[in-house]
């Protein structure tokens, strides 16, 4: 006589489950759609009637082609370290330890938070797309184009997300994530989606040039005036692998030692 197993969920399907429950979390937790979408909405409107007209007469085209990318980065940042506060209380309160405990794939639990970080990247950025619309953005390229514009900055925050997760999970708390914040969210905003770079000082232009933000937010702006950002989008993509092979097993290692340290630290 033989009995029958019963048969996992996959990964693909538990991370989904993870990840649905995390959203709804957010959802009710004030701080992370304030961070995500109300922080960089404000900043994008205020920044724009500051400075629109300016940028404009110096360098000839509306300055929300490189705001709204900007903004939506900044958004997703500023979302990311919102949630990673929340990963710190998940941490003391022991529910990370819970989780680990589940019959389920242990990667499920990791995996489902980066799902859960890439759908609200995405959804935020669209709104934040919406209001740069409506304050007068118009889209010149082509639909696969704007899928591509809408998909930049999840790609961006998958990579943040991990750096979030990785210091959280070691960090007493939620502080520390400000030394990643105002560095990451201060490179976006150094990117040419703010002042032209060359409205600058010449001895910043390098640094400007070649910092990670530079091709992320000029491939958006490429995108919605209807060119091919070939060159930005390569560079951008390797940042983001670079990147990901550097904290990618940061997190992994943390999120696993803190899950097994069994909850709560004195």
């Amino acid at each position: 006589m033989t009995t029958e197993t019963p048969l996992r969920s996959s990964l693909v399907n538990e991370s989904l489950v993870f990840a649905g429950q995390l959203l709804t979390h957010w959802r009710r937790a004030p701080v992370v759609p304030i961070q995500a979408v109300l922080f960089p909405t404000f900043l994008l409107i205020t920044y724009y009637l500051l400075v629109g007209n300016s940028i404009m007469r110096m360098t000839g085209t509306d300055s929300l082609y490189g705001l709204v990318p900007t903004c939506a980065i900044a958004g997703a940042f500023s979302g990311s370290l919102a949630a990673g506060l929340t990963l710190t209380i998940e941490r003391d309160g022991g529910l990370l330890s819970q989780l680990w405990a589940l019959p389920v794939h242990r990667a499920s639990a990791l995996t489902g938070r980066l799902l859960a970080e890439a759908a609200r990247t995405l959804v935020s950025t669209i709104l934040i797309t919406l209001v740069g619309v409506a304050l007068g953005l118009r889209f010149h390229g082509s639909w696969l184009a704007l899928i591509q514009f809408l998909l930049v900055p999840v790609m961006v925050v998958l990579v943040f997300a991990m750096a979030v997760i990785a210091i959280a999970v070691r960090a007493k708390d939620g502080t520390v994530l400000i030394w990643l914040g105002l560095p990451a969210i201060t490179a976006v905003f150094a990117s040419s989606g703010s002042p032209p770079v060359e409205s600058l000082p010449s001895w910043m232009w390098p640094l400007l040039r070649f910092q990670p933000m530079e091709p992320i937010v000029e491939t958006m702006r490429t995108l919605a005036q209807g060119g091919a950002p070939w060159w930005p989008l390569l560079w951008g993509v390797l940042w983001t692998i670079a990147g990901a092979a550097v904290v990618g097993p940061l997190a992994v290692r943390g999120y696993r030692a803190a899950a097994e340290s069994g909850g709560a630290r004195g």
